[in-house]
């Protein structure tokens, strides 16, 4: 019989998941259910809802650390974190809308399952590398705990850096401390409109490689969201410095043309809908995530747009291409011999009915050394495979 069990305590999840690994049933790891639409269909008849594992346990904002339970809404968490003038500086995405979801709806553990950063990860870094600390149950029923509450504090294997990214396929995170920032003081985007997407990723690598301390690079070309392309540079910090780098940015790239400045709270509500990918919402078109080199986004671009009916931007100065194919197929061959045509990448699915994940490779395939690796480590902390069975590859 089907079954939906929800704990509240650590404890509680324990006990789960040794009676699941005893009784060799298979459960799908769920917080509130708006990453249930990334990887593969789970292979699984109970649920291990975590939205009762919910709750601040402590934040010391002076110390800049915050421990959470993970299934509280991330929604509460950056709430609290700027009614304290700091952030979450990896900027996590929110797939709620591109899945046709509501917004807000994630939690702290499905952030970090999907290790989800949003256009500041250039500079600040991924999900991973903002966590201090984890407490989890194994597949094995085991609870564990790794790191704690210090920067520095590191001995022995980085197990959080392992779970980041897993899906929920290694272990149940229960409670997770996490590193908080200042936030800055203001924002600003610098935006040139109406350049191709070489010359606007010329622009995005250049005024990354400047002194500038760029926090964002995108460009929207023309019919992404606008009628014009939007080549657009984040700047943050200090007013005085924002004005100072601004005219900076303006003396760099002069030669590309006049910018317009986008002050806040313009220049957040725009990093927001590239963030979550908003141009591609309110479809159910098939939408990759495609990670690659910078400087190779746009022949990636032009090689696809020669084969298929598509629509792409770019976030991380290039590096992150989204995008969308118009004929409502996932064109897997395509998309990914296009990869491997401009020298290799990572091409994923985020967006396609469940009858078409079950039935590829969602995920980018794994070189077999590296796949050989992610089975060990699935042997040593889910031996049984209860944890979301399939979620990232068939049968594991």
């Amino acid at each position: 019989m089907d079954a939906t069990l929800k704990p509240r305590t650590t404890q509680e999840i324990e006990d789960a998941v040794k009676w699941a690994a005893a009784e060799e049933q298979p459960l799908e790891i769920m917080g509130q259910g708006s990453k249930r639409g990334l990887g593969r269909p789970v292979q699984a008849a109970h649920v291990l809802d975590l939205s009762g594992v919910a709750g601040i346990e402590s934040y010391e904002p002076a110390e800049l650390v915050l421990t959470v339970k993970a299934g509280t809404p991330i929604s509460d968490v950056e709430k609290l974190v700027d009614e304290n003038a700091q952030e979450l500086s990896f900027e996590p995405m929110d797939y709620g809308p591109l899945q046709g979801l509501d917004p807000g709806k994630g939690t702290v553990g499905g952030v970090l399952a999907a290790n989800l950063s949003g256009p500041r990860r250039i500079k600040a870094g991924a999900a991973r590398d903002h966590v201090l600390g984890m407490e989890a149950v194994s597949g094995r029923g085991e609870i564990f705990n790794s790191g704690g509450k210090v920067v520095k504090n590191v001995t022995g294997y980085d197990l959080p850096r392992a779970l980041c990214g897993s899906f929920g396929t290694l272990a149940v995170a229960s409670t997770v401390t996490l590193k908080v920032n200042p936030k800055p003081e203001t924002s600003a985007s610098f935006v040139l409109s109406g350049l191709g997407d070489e010359s606007a990723v010329q622009v995005l690598c250049k005024a990354m490689g400047s002194s500038a301390e760029v926090s964002g690079a995108a460009h929207l070309p023309a019919g992404v969201g606008a009628e014009k392309s939007r080549t657009i540079l984040r700047l943050e910090g200090f007013e005085t410095s924002v004005d100072y780098r601004f005219k900076g940015l303006e003396q760099l790239l002069r030669s590309f043309g006049s910018p317009e400045r986008l002050a806040e709270p313009d220049s957040r509500t725009l990093w927001r809908t590239i963030r979550d990918v908003e141009p591609f919402a309110g479809s159910n078109a098939p939408v990759w995530r495609i990670s690659v080199a910078p400087t190779m986004g746009p022949k990636l671009v032009e090689l696809l747009r020669g084969k298929l009916d598509i629509q792409a931007f770019y976030d991380w100065s290039g590096g992150l291409v989204w995008v969308t194919v118009l004929d409502g197929l996932v064109h897997e061959t395509e998309i990914r011999g296009a990869v491997q045509e401009i020298g290799g990448g990572h091409a994923t699915l985020v967006r396609a009915v469940p009858s078409v994940r079950s039935n590829m490779d969602v995920f980018q395939p794994q070189p077999g050394p590296l796949a050989s690796l992610s089975a060990r480590l699935k042997a040593q902390f889910d031996p049984s495979g209860i944890l979301n069975p399939g979620r990232m590859a068939a049968g594991v």
